[in-house]
């Protein structure tokens, strides 16, 4: 195994009076790709930033191999004093570094480099990050929820692109596909400490069950254990005093070790309060249009929503889906066309913007309204400690302020006031954003038990197709179609269609620059003098490290050599894995300015 890139050796952390982190320990080599696994507030993004040089440990030492290159994406990027996205992404650049990557990754990931900052989206913010870390090519990526607000066609670039570098990842993530198919490796920060395997994370969730239930197993022969020796104390003590005495610091030492064990935490108890039954038809609309200047949102939509659908819409962002949930839900009317609304309707939402939350309240205030100790649920006073504790809030959080909750836990703040009003149609707006994945367990069995009609907007595959019944997606020009079945069965049905609708999305923004006047990147893009001397001497580099590696593999395929010359061997095996490595590299690097050559050349 390559030496580690990055290595953090008995890391301890205490916020409070619980230690957050305890002797942990992890360790990333070249290559390599971790997920980061474990509850919100156990301390994952924490980890994260100590391992990024951000955060410093109480105890412990973080060693970084000398030359490489780290990265860290933050859950909410700081923008500073940038006047633009794309000097923002700039700013991350080594020297040396070429300047043509930020532009090309801040286009791959649609926006035009011109945002400013101070008035971006959740979404786009999260894009021009991305491009800032990505730019510079690291030897390792720290990535704290990357797909957070990223609609589902960046989502899979995204993917894509990840999994074409060779760089090594760290990776948190809510997103259960994502971490399946980028993940080799899975580090769980459990009650301070980390467990690993050597195996991504579609194996994760039955070994933590393996865990767990050996670490029952194991508590409960200690508490057997425990038993017995008390047993013998009160009715076997004998006249060997010296065998007492030792048995009777065996029982305290037993005893401390199930004082101080720190059982797994329990999931959260979700329910929502359920109001009558709606009447059959919840929602009726027929040819439904909505245009914003001469861009239409809507075209001619018609549905028939039942009483215990679940509907998911996806579709990139910008394509209309909020504005698609409010005139469905008579939020918002339609240019044209009718909506018509079933009987006895309680509706209650989830918006995705968290910034209606007071950062200097209570998180007891913002369950409760303020002046008062309950919260009604569905209509009747419930204490609001054991309101919390359903959403896996401690009792001394009642009084903390939300500024310093984390991101998982304001999920599960703005899902605990959502589900408190009585309802029996369920509007939420990207649910699943910064949950972590036990809690979005019992979110998907919560939606599964509720009698109701439910309409999400959602960018998690895993999610939509374990709890959605049909699809609404984007055709382009304010189409959209429903499709039966959840996300895969979409995709199986409509094909590719949402990534070819992402490109279009781009298109389109690079035509409005285009017709107002912005000039072209393609245009202005050339070759440096570096580029041109590698495009013209790479080839002798590769002819070089060909004859290299044929010189080499004549030494090795003598079958004696290894018991002849074991320092030749060694040697030869050396210098022979050096130039292979060498050679793909500069056939990367080739392949990669020849293509910039002839983009430059067609445009």
């Amino acid at each position: 195994m390559p030496p580690p890139l990055i290595q953090l050796k008995d890391i301890a952390l205490t916020f409070g009076g619980t230690p957050l982190l305890s002797g942990v320990e992890l360790s990333v080599s070249s290559g390599e790709r971790v997920c980061l696994i474990g509850r919100n507030g156990s301390g994952k993004s924490t980890l994260l930033k100590i391992a990024a040089g951000l955060v410093e440990p109480d105890g412990g030492s973080r060693f970084v191999q000398p030359g490489a290159t780290i990265r860290y994406l933050p859950q909410e990027p700081d923008f500073g004093e940038h006047r633009t996205t794309l000097a923002y992404v700039e700013a991350g650049l080594n020297p040396g570094d070429d300047h043509y990557q930020a532009r090309y990754l801040i286009e791959q990931l649609g926006l035009s480099g011109d945002e400013d900052p101070a008035h971006v989206s959740g979404g786009e913010a999260r894009r021009a990050a991305l491009a800032r870390v990505l730019a510079p090519a690291p030897d390792i990526l720290l990535l704290d929820e990357p797909t957070n607000h990223l609609d589902l066609t960046t989502i899979e670039w995204l993917e894509s692109e990840l999994e074409s570098r060779r760089c090594a990842l760290v990776i948190i993530s809510h997103d259960r596909r994502f971490l399946s198919n980028l993940s080799r490796s899975t580090a769980w920060l459990d009650r301070g400490q980390i467990k690993q395997i050597d195996r991504g994370f579609s194996n994760f969730e039955a070994w933590r069950d393996e865990v767990l239930a050996e670490e029952e197993r194991d508590q409960h022969k200690l508490d057997r254990k425990i038993v017995n020796e008390e047993h013998w104390l009160r009715y076997g003590v004998s006249g060997r005093r010296k065998r007492n005495v030792k048995r009777l610091g065996n029982l305290h030492a037993l005893r401390e070790q199930r004082r101080t064990y720190r059982g797994a935490t329990g999931n959260a108890s979700l329910a929502a309060s359920e109001a009558d039954k709606s009447g059959k038809l919840v929602i009726e609309a027929k040819n439904i249009s909505k245009s914003y200047g001469d861009r239409k949102i809507v075209d001619g939509f018609s549905i028939r929503v039942q009483r215990g659908d679940r509907i998911g819409i996806v579709g990139p962002n910008g394509a209309g889906k909020t504005t698609l949930i409010e005139m469905l839900t008579g939020g918002n009317p339609p240019d044209s066309g009718t909506i018509r609304l079933g009987a006895n309707i309680e509706m209650a939402t989830l918006d995705q913007h968290r910034e209606s939350l007071d950062p200097k309240s209570t998180l007891a205030d913002a369950l409760t309204g303020g002046g008062s100790d309950h919260v009604m649920i569905g209509g009747k006073p419930k204490h609001v400690v054991s309101y919390m504790k359903d959403f896996l809030f401690a009792q001394e959080q009642m009084r903390t302020p939300l500024e310093v909750l984390s991101g998982g836990e304001r999920g599960r703040l703005m899902l605990a006031r959502s589900l408190a009003k009585a309802s029996n149609l369920l509007v939420l707006d990207e649910p699943t954003n910064d949950l972590d994945l036990e809690t979005l367990d019992v979110l998907e069995e919560m939606l599964g038990d509720y009698d109701g009609t439910v309409i999400l907007i959602s960018h998690d595959r895993d999610f939509l197709d374990r709890v959605v019944t049909s699809v609404i997606a984007p055709e382009g020009d304010g189409k959209w179609i429903e499709y039966a079945g959840g996300y895969t069965d979409m995709l199986a049905q409509r094909g590719a269609d949402l990534k070819r609708e992402a490109v279009k999305v781009a298109e389109e923004k690079r035509e409005a620059r285009a017709a107002a006047g912005a000039p072209s990147t393609a245009s202005k893009r050339r070759l440096t003098f570096n580029e041109k001397h590698a495009l013209e001497t790479l080839p002798k580099t590769m002819a070089k490290l060909q004859a290299e590696i044929a010189k080499q593999q004549r030494f090795l395929d003598d079958p004696d050599l290894y018991r002849k010359d074991r320092k030749k061997f060694d040697s030869a095996s050396d210098a022979l894995t050096k130039a292979q490595k060498e050679l793909q590299e500069a056939e990367d690097k080739w392949l990669e300015l020849e293509v910039l050559r002839e983009e430059i050349e067609q445009a």
